[in-house]
């Protein structure tokens, strides 16, 4: 029998979550014990329907296809009972029984920070989390994201192109790639980072899946950044989270015309660290290796438009009338700024300066 088989079958006992399971290793010792436990010991812990799944024979078909995925190179399966298991996640409330992983697993022990952020992150947003996750990963930080589009993707592309690399938390099975946008980013966190799920294979990306999926960003991490997020947003689940379970909350602060700088500024009035460059994030955690600021090229020269625009969205009447050009003259010189990777184009006809 494979040394893994026990932990599995309590893996795909379905309706048992981890709550149950992290319960039933407390009272047992050991998954073997578990298995071999009758009815009237295991209703001191279980419904008497998780009782009768557990009891029940696994789904050979399904352990065969866990099995058959654990022979696959760069795949494992982690378990409490692992001497590499994160200490990390061993100081949260709801450590997870067992992690997925795909790709290097030796980074789940690295010293590591969080980066979340909105999903439809502007144009500088996605630049901000790039520049701070390159550079805090060439400091020697892991940096841990969700594999969201937006803030999380360019975490993950920023700590993959510095020293630390990058580790994605997921909400699905880790035979799915979600979302699918994201495929040639998972390719690469898996060749040169890593993907973790406490979720079985063929898990769908369900609602329920991703505030959990967050504890776990959290839980890794020394801190957790927040770049952009609004009022709603699901990154200030994981701030929550993360304060909670005593990890730093930094927030990077923006235009107070805009709706995705609202969620941070909040955070930052409830008490999270206003940073404005990775060193001020490496001071506050006393980290021993240190680096020059991202460095954002600086503008070549003066410009009216670029002046003009304030960090916010602006739309085309407001920069005339701040600008005093003709609608035709400004329109013209923003399409040049745009093609010179100056300004981003947005919904509604705004524009935005890139730094």
């Amino acid at each position: 029998m494979n040394a893994l088989d026990p932990w599995l079958r309590l893996a795909l006992v379905p309706g048992v979550g981890n709550t149950s399971l992290i319960r039933l290793l407390a009272a047992f010792g050991s998954p073997e014990a578990v298995l071999s436990s009758g009815r009237n010991a295991l209703a001191a812990h279980l419904t008497p329907t998780q009782c009768d799944a557990l009891l029940a024979e696994p789904d050979a078909a399904q352990l065969d296809a866990v099995l058959a995925w654990l022979d696959q190179p760069g795949n494992s399966l982690m378990t409490l009972a692992d001497a590499d298991y994160p200490k990390t996640l061993l100081e949260i409330p709801d450590p997870p029984a067992m992690l997925y992983c795909k790709g290097q697993r030796s980074l789940l022990n690295q010293a590591a920070l969080g980066i979340v952020g909105s999903r439809n992150a502007t144009p500088q947003g996605v630049r901000d989390a790039e520049a701070f996750a390159h550079a805090l990963s060439d400091a020697g930080l892991t940096i841990v994201s969700g594999l969201a589009l937006g803030i999380d993707a360019a975490a993950h592309r920023g700590g993959l192109a510095g020293a630390g690399s990058s580790v994605a938390v997921v909400g699905t099975g880790l035979d799915r790639i979600y979302p699918a946008r994201n495929k040639a980013l998972a390719h690469q966190l898996a060749e040169t980072g890593l993907i973790v799920s406490e979720f079985a294979l063929g898990t769908p990306p369900l609602p329920g899946h991703f505030p959990r999926r967050n504890r776990l960003i959290s839980g890794l991490s020394r801190g957790v950044l927040v770049v952009e997020a609004a009022p709603d947003s699901g990154s200030l689940i994981t701030a929550r989270v993360a304060t909670e379970q005593g990890r730093e909350v930094f927030a990077i602060p923006g235009s107070i015309h805009s709706p995705l700088a609202r969620g941070c500024h909040a955070l930052i009035k409830q008490g999270a660290k206003l940073v404005e460059s990775a060193a001020d994030i490496l001071d506050e955690l006393a980290w021993q290796q240190r680096l020059a600021p991202p460095a954002f090229p600086e503008e070549a020269h003066a410009d009216p438009v670029l002046d003009a625009l304030d960090g916010a969205p602006t739309t085309l009447d407001v920069l005339a009338q701040r600008t005093g050009l003709t609608l035709d003259a400004l329109s013209a010189k923003l399409l040049t700024l745009e093609l010179d990777g100056r300004i981003a184009s947005l919904p509604g006809g705004r524009y935005q300066k890139i730094h």
